[in-house]
């Protein structure tokens, strides 16, 4: 059973953060701050605060060996950051 934040991600059509509008091939991604799904241009502000090299890399790492050694990937969301409208 996949779990609700794929839904999410992959279902969002209004940003929760900046309330802008995604259409149908827009691109998303979640937070790395409070993992909620969130557009590029939210993302892009993300990546100019300066915590957020150090924290990406953290999490990334600690998600590629959760997904890897307890999970799998089945959906590609560790390896395909930028996900579709699949709703």
């Amino acid at each position: 059973m996949r779990e609700k934040w794929e839904k999410d991600l992959a279902c969002l059509v209004v940003c929760p953060r900046c309330g802008g509008k995604l259409e149908a091939n827009a691109h998303r991604i979640l937070s790395i701050y409070n993992h909620e799904p969130i557009c590029m241009a939210c993302k892009e502000k993300e990546e100019q605060r300066p915590d957020y090299e150090e924290l990406s890399k953290n999490l990334i790492e600690q998600w590629l060996s959760d997904a890897e050694v307890h999970y799998g990937d089945l959906a590609g969301y560790f390896y395909h950051h930028f996900n579709p409208f699949k709703c």
